[in-house]
C-alpha cells in the first residue's frame, strides 16, 4: 500500500533513479502523463533540480521510505522522470518497479530513451554518437593522463559502480576505447579491457 504524504521538515533528497528521454509532447500527452504517474500538477520544492521541475508526487513505499517521483524538463523536448529518496534508500523492489513504469511510460508516448541511472541493461546507457577527430571532445581526453593500471580503478572515472552489470560496462568500456588516448594507456589495461569484453560477449551469446 501507498500512501501519500507531505512533510514539512523534510530531510534532504537523494536521486535514487533517474531516466532521461527526449521528444515533442503535445500539451494533452503530458496531462495524461501526469495523471498516469498521479503527479500533482505543480513543481517540486525541494532537493537538487527542483528549478526544472513541472509535476511530483509524494509518498511512502511499504518499507515507510519517503519517496518523491518528480518530472522535469530540460531544453525544450527533454523529459527527466526521477525517483528520490528521504533517508533510507528504496527497496530494490521499488526501484525496478518505477523503472519499470518509467520505461512503459517513455515507450508508450513514443520518446526517446536517452539514458537511465543506474543503468542496468546496455540500452540504458548514454553513448556519445562517434565524430570524427578533432570534431569533439570524447570520454577521456587527447592523451592519456590517467592513474589507472586496471578496470577497477577506470570505472568510478566512466561514471560506473564496481558492481555495474557487465553488459553495461562493456558499452562504457568500448566508449573509452574509442577515445584518440586508449593507444597509450597501460599495456596490462588494454589486454584487461579487451579479455573484459571478450569475456562479456561470450557470456551474451550464450
Amino acid at each position: 500500500m501507498i500512501v501519500e504524504t507531505e512533510r514539512k521538515d523534510a530531510l534532504m533528497l537523494w536521486p535514487a533513479l533517474r531516466v532521461l528521454s527526449q521528444g515533442e509532447l503535445a500539451s494533452d500527452q503530458l496531462q495524461r502523463l501526469i495523471g498516469t504517474l498521479q503527479l500533482e500538477n505543480a513543481p517540486r520544492r525541494e532537493g537538487p533540480g527542483a528549478a526544472k521541475s513541472i509535476a511530483h508526487r509524494s509518498f511512502t513505499d511499504t518499507t515507510g521510505t519517503r519517496l518523491v517521483l518528480d518530472l522535469a524538463r530540460t531544453g525544450e523536448s527533454g523529459w527527466v522522470f526521477t525517483l528520490f529518496f528521504d533517508g533510507e534508500p528504496p527497496s530494490t523492489g521499488a526501484l525496478e518497479g518505477h523503472r519499470a513504469l518509467l520505461r512503459g511510460v517513455v515507450d508508450r508516448l513514443g520518446l526517446t530513451l536517452i539514458e537511465i541511472t543506474p543503468a542496468v541493461t546496455a540500452d540504458e546507457v548514454h553513448v556519445t554518437p562517434w565524430q570524427p577527430a578533432g570534431s569533439a571532445e570524447p570520454t577521456i581526453g587527447h592523451s592519456w593522463d590517467l592513474p589507472y593500471t586496471d578496470l577497477d580503478q577506470l570505472w568510478p572515472h566512466v561514471g560506473l559502480r564496481k558492481n555495474a552489470p557487465k553488459e553495461v560496462k562493456a558499452v562504457k568500456l568500448r566508449e573509452v576505447m574509442r577515445s584518440p588516448a586508449w593507444s597509450a594507456a597501460p599495456a596490462d589495461l588494454q589486454h584487461e579491457a579487451e579479455s573484459f569484453l571478450e569475456d562479456t560477449e561470450r557470456g551474451t551469446a550464450k
